[in-house]
């Protein structure tokens, strides 16, 4: 996670690299702010926005990232997040984007502002892989990754016959065959999260 020096204004309560710790540190702290990265020690961050979100409707959020706001942003909004901000660019615009934020606002960066239009405009970014779930498009990662269809569906904590379900959606509307297409539509798009992040 991306260090917040503390400011006059700005206290950090709590830090964790556990994805499963967020909500409890939530519960206890109360913050005003939650930074959140999108991968936490192999924990999905969009699904522990979606967690955070129906326990703390009102806690904003502002997710962090080292990967591509084209495949990302709109997700994490679409769950509920106040703002989305690359890590590469983070040292110049966190603290503006925290200010935003704590200020009620959404935080957009002006790249962000464009995906968001065309997407309003379109209701899809022009990338395929936008016609995909959010579950759907966890499982085509983890399918990615070689991990069978059983251990997805434990991983997600899902039946197995849901997370086949999910497979087969997403072999119908990307036009693909079997696995090894959906390993090669993956890579090739780069849609596999980096786990050292």
């Amino acid at each position: 996670m991306y260090a917040v020096n503390e400011t006059d204004h700005l206290r950090v309560v709590a830090s964790t690299g556990e994805g499963g710790e967020v909500l409890a540190l939530c519960r206890e702290h109360s913050p005003d702010l939650l930074m959140l990265d999108i991968m936490l020690n192999n924990r999905d961050g969009i699904d522990i926005l979606v967690q955070v979100k129906k326990e703390f409707p009102n806690l904003p959020v502002l997710m962090m990232t080292a990967h591509d706001e084209n495949k990302y942003g709109i997700r994490c909004f679409q769950a509920g997040a106040s703002g989305f901000l690359n890590k590469q660019f983070a040292g110049a615009q966190l603290l503006t984007a925290i200010d935003c934020i704590l200020a009620g606002n959404k935080y957009i960066t002006p790249s962000m502002t464009q995906i968001l239009a065309n997407w309003a405009h379109t209701g899809i970014q022009g990338n395929v892989y936008e016609a995909l779930s959010a579950r759907e498009f966890q499982t085509i990662q983890l399918i990615a990754s070689g991990i069978s269809v059983g251990d997805i569906a434990g991983q997600l904590h899902l039946s197995v016959k849901t997370i086949s379900m999910y497979r087969s959606r997403i072999l119908q509307k990307l036009a693909l065959r079997n696995n090894a297409d959906i390993m090669r539509f993956v890579f090739d798009d780069n849609l596999v999260m980096d786990k050292r992040e």
